[in-house]
């Protein structure tokens, strides 16, 4: 999967915007993203909505939380960036409010806002 190096104040991370109409379907392709930070050698990621498949959002596919313990057992933070809310049921709502308020995952509406989070940057 096609990604940007991003550096913010000194701190990076990779970004998937989804620009290359590839997605996230399976524990496979999170296992790609996880190789690509190893050969970066950065640990932080942003994906965009449009990178993840609809089954991601789908909690009774299981597929959010397979591709969210990977990035846990590899101790790499993931930020999601939102555009349409629409798009989110109620049930993935109530997980990305409780997974904001841990250190693992955030799921944000707005670029700059989840960009803060997954750089500590207060």
């Amino acid at each position: 999967m096609k990604y940007n190096v991003v550096e913010k104040l000194n701190k990076k991370y990779l970004e998937f915007d989804g620009a290359s109409n590839e997605q996230i379907k399976s524990e496979q392709d999170s296992l790609d993203i996880i190789s690509s930070c190893w050969e970066a050698d950065v640990y932080n990621v942003l994906l965009h909505e449009e990178i993840l498949s609809d089954d991601f959002f789908n909690l009774r596919t299981k597929l959010a939380g397979m591709i969210l313990q990977k990035f846990i057992n590899y101790r790499i933070k993931m930020v999601i960036v939102l555009n349409n809310e629409d798009r989110v049921n109620d049930r993935f709502r109530e997980m990305m409010l409780e997974s904001n308020k841990g250190k693992a995952l955030g799921v944000f509406m707005d670029k700059s806002e989840a960009e803060n989070w997954l750089l500590d940057i207060k």
